[in-house]
């Protein structure tokens, strides 16, 4: 694994809130004598508070089998994930319960994250009476300040999800997973089903929140681009392996693996002949 030292890495203070060492990976095979496929092959990742460190990775790299691993969604079968020092690799379900304060996730399709059934209002208060017992009326008025941090209308509370588009919704699953304050949030994908001006708006509404409270995120993406847009560091995933680390200036200036050199010619540019360029030697790297 090449990995970059970067500034972050040696200035960031205080903690380390989540570390992850050796994590390995591997679901069952399907079939009679099938061995299991191994999906991660010992990754190593830290992330501090306040700190956002983009993971990224084309489609089959391993990176959001790591963050369901974090989120204990995923059979680890070696290496240990702990947060602020404790392990919580196989964390039991009551302690989960509990870590659901400190952790939190936004997935890549809100709508599919969103019960459908359930006004916006139900959707904010179940985790704030579940897991916070707040009363009812405190739960409103922590409702009322979700809704204006993510930028949407008080009313929103009445309407269910179809009623909003798909950046809409996205805010709410962002205004859910702030609901119990936590300290970490996984992105997963967040913006990658949105169109390019809509994920803007997202990208600005999470720097913003993460300015005003702290939370340290771990952003999942395909898109370098993006990642290098949100990110203070930046992990290349390529089949199970990080293979490579450092600030996304130095991620795409001086990229040292072929496969980030790969996700950068992959990158979409505006002009023609600069796209046909990274696209022949793109090329040339795959034959190499």
């Amino acid at each position: 694994m090449t990995t970059t030292a970067t500034s972050a890495d040696a200035t960031a203070p205080g903690e380390v809130l989540l570390a992850v060492d050796g994590l390995r990976v591997a679901y069952p095979g399907r079939g009679l004598r099938r061995r299991p496929t191994e999906v991660l092959h010992g990754v190593d990742i830290a992330l501090r508070p306040g700190e956002t460190l983009g993971l990224v990775g084309e489609s089959g790299s391993g990176k959001s089998t790591l963050g369901r691993a974090i989120l204990g969604l995923a059979p680890v079968t070696a290496g240990t994930v702990a947060y602020r020092g404790r392990d919580i690799t196989h964390a039991p379900r009551a302690q989960r319960r509990e870590l659901a304060r400190e952790i939190q996730v936004v997935f890549q399709d809100p709508y599919g994250s969103l019960n459908p059934a359930h006004t916006i209002g139900r959707i904010l208060e179940e985790p704030l009476t579940a897991v916070r017992a707040m009363t009812s009326t405190a739960a409103q008025a922590r409702i009322a300040a979700l809704l204006d941090r993510v930028a949407l209308p008080a009313g929103a509370v009445h309407r269910l999800p179809r009623e909003f588009s798909g950046g809409q919704r996205q805010r709410i699953a962002i205004a859910r997973a702030l609901a119990l304050d936590p300290r970490v949030i996984v992105c997963d994908e967040p913006v990658s089903a949105l169109d390019l001006s809509t994920q803007a708006t997202i990208l600005d509404l999470l720097t913003e929140i993460q300015e005003t409270t702290g939370v340290a995120y771990l952003f999942i993406s395909h898109d370098l681009a993006v990642v290098r847009r949100l990110a203070h560091r930046v992990a290349v995933m390529y089949r199970g392996d990080i293979v490579e680390t450092g600030t996304g200036d130095q991620i795409t200036a001086h990229p040292e693996h072929p496969y980030t050199r790969k996700l950068l010619m992959a990158s979409p540019v505006a002009h023609p002949a600069r796209q046909a360029e990274r696209r022949t030697a793109r090329a040339a790297l795959a034959e190499g």
